[in-house]
């Protein structure tokens, strides 16, 4: 299996990353990486950038120094009815939207709070993905979550760099995709990087595939071809929204 896609990156514009999209662009090559999306925090995240940066990324092209750009953002969960810190309008704009827990943004509460949280995200329509669900702080019942995503047709991700900063997120993260396995849900790879050197490291996401047994077809990942098959996907069901 080899991950060509990473789709959780931070630009300067987080705040708190340190390299320019066009560093980003130039990089990703060395690491094997043919696409990625920019994915920079939303705007209740310290030092995030504003909601006009996320709409105007339509400025950016599909593709700089040979590698595909998808535009993103990283929303926050703000509330325990799910809801996020980015308004539909902008959400609708972007290629791709995942949304996380960060206790910057929202204190840590009880199992049932995080799961019904992020089941409500991903019944969200302008919602693709949830990232780093193992984080113990926000403890999830993996099940139910991962049935949810089923349900909605929706992504989980693993994420790399969960296992550096996140203690305690690689038992959950390998029982998510045992889970993800289990019911046939599909797997993003984010490496969450926040410098462009750290662009397409999967080294712990491939550890945990090894062990599980993962299925490639169930990787988004492994393809530009998969990856922007789902995007199509999710203009289709955004349009049909309106």
């Amino acid at each position: 299996m080899k991950i060509v896609v990473d789709t959780h990156t931070h630009s300067v514009s987080s705040g708190h990353a340190y390299s320019t999209v066009q560093e980003m662009a130039r990089e990703a090559p060395s690491n094997g990486i043919e696409m990625f999306a920019v994915t920079d925090h939303g705007p209740a995240m310290l030092g995030a950038p504003s909601y006009y940066h996320f709409g105007n990324l339509k400025i950016l092209p599909d593709v700089i120094y040979g590698v595909r750009i998808v535009r993103g953002v990283e929303a926050n969960i703000i509330e325990y009815t799910g809801k996020v810190d980015m308004p539909d309008e902008y959400l609708r704009r972007l290629d791709f939207a995942m949304a996380s827990f960060h206790e910057i943004c929202i204190a840590p509460s009880t199992v049932e709070n995080h799961t019904n949280a992020v089941i409500n995200v991903l019944k969200n329509p302008l919602i693709d993905a949830v990232a780093h669900p193992g984080n113990p702080q926000f403890q999830i019942d993996i099940e139910k979550v991962v049935l949810a995503a089923k349900e909605y047709n929706k992504l989980i991700e693993i994420n790399n760099h969960s296992f550096v900063v996140r203690t305690g997120s690689e038992k959950n993260c390998k029982e998510i995709a045992r889970k993800c396995k289990e019911y046939g849900v599909r797997i993003i790879c984010g490496s969450d990087s926040h410098i462009s050197f750290d662009i397409g490291k999967f080294d712990k996401v491939y550890k945990i595939f090894e062990e599980v047994d993962m299925p490639e077809d169930l990787v988004l990942n492994t393809s530009v071809e998969k990856v922007e098959q789902y995007l199509r996907d999710r203009k289709k069901r955004i349009d049909s929204l309106l």
